[in-house]
């Protein structure tokens, strides 16, 4: 993979010097400065190397980018960390703007704002070798037959039910974590993740992990989409969207994607 540095990324980004715009003035945590919330740690292909500064992976390629686009410079973004959890609960943020992969939800909107989406999700079933020495295939009637974990507190079980159907009901954990470790114990077969998410999971969290297949996002009535978090009633929120907008219309939103989260993976994509 090429990647770009942190300055030819901003230079790509903004054809004139930075200037802070007439939209974000007055309108961030602290003059000048864009504060940018990730997890801790952060991980692969979201940002590289737990660095989110480096503008490498992703979430850190599309932070810049929309800093860039509201006239800062890549000196002029701040980060900070902060957990899943924490960042959706109601009350004011140490942050502008908070990008953890966060599903936008019509439950989550009634306490926190989110820009509009900067991903749409392909779903993936991450299981094991074993599993699929089992016979599992990538199939909807396949499927059906294993038993699933999901995280209780993400949109993962209704996204089972309409994407897939399962037989038996799945399995409800407290977190992720508790999932790959119950994948890996034997007590589930299968789990959905996000395809980025799912890649870093078979190769480095689940042994012997393998993603079965994909679901494109338009097999889904609602795809999952991520969205850049903001405490409740930010001013910020329009300057954002609309970077994004622009972003998205200038095809350079695409072109991340494209260098980040590469659309061909070799997994298969689930008839």
């Amino acid at each position: 993979m090429k990647l770009m540095t942190l300055t030819a990324l901003a230079c790509g980004l903004s054809g004139a010097a930075f200037a802070q715009n007439d939209c974000a003035a007055g309108k961030t945590l602290t003059d000048g400065t864009f504060t940018v919330a990730t997890g801790n740690p952060a991980f692969f292909p979201w940002v590289l190397d737990d660095a989110p500064e480096s503008g490498k992976g992703f979430e850190a390629a599309v932070a810049y980018a929309v800093a860039a686009e509201m006239g800062f410079g890549p000196d002029q973004v701040t980060w900070v960390r902060t957990s899943f959890d924490q960042s959706i609960q109601p009350g004011a943020k140490d942050f502008d703007v908070n990008l953890q992969q966060f599903s936008i939800t019509e439950e989550r909107e009634q306490v926190v704002d989110f820009s509009l989406p900067y991903y749409s999700s392909a779903m993936a079933v991450l299981t094991t070798k074993a599993v699929v020495d089992g016979g599992a295939a990538p199939t909807v009637a396949s499927l059906k037959t294993l038993l699933w974990g999901a995280d209780a507190n993400t949109t993962a079980v209704p996204m089972l039910t309409d994407l897939i159907g399962p037989d038996k009901q799945p399995m409800l954990y407290g977190d992720n974590v508790d999932v790959t470790a119950a994948m890996q114990a034997g007590q589930i077969d299968a789990a959905l993740f996000d395809l980025p998410t799912a890649l870093y999971l078979s190769a480095v969290v689940v042994n012997d992990g393998v993603i079965l297949g994909q679901f494109p996002p338009e097999r889904s009535e609602n795809p999952d989409q991520f969205g850049m978090l903001l405490e409740e009633g930010n001013p910020l929120k329009s300057c954002v969207d609309a970077a994004l907008t622009a972003l998205r219309e200038s095809g350079k939103l695409a072109k991340i994607e494209a260098e980040w989260l590469q659309a061909t993976t070799g997994v298969p994509v689930i008839e």
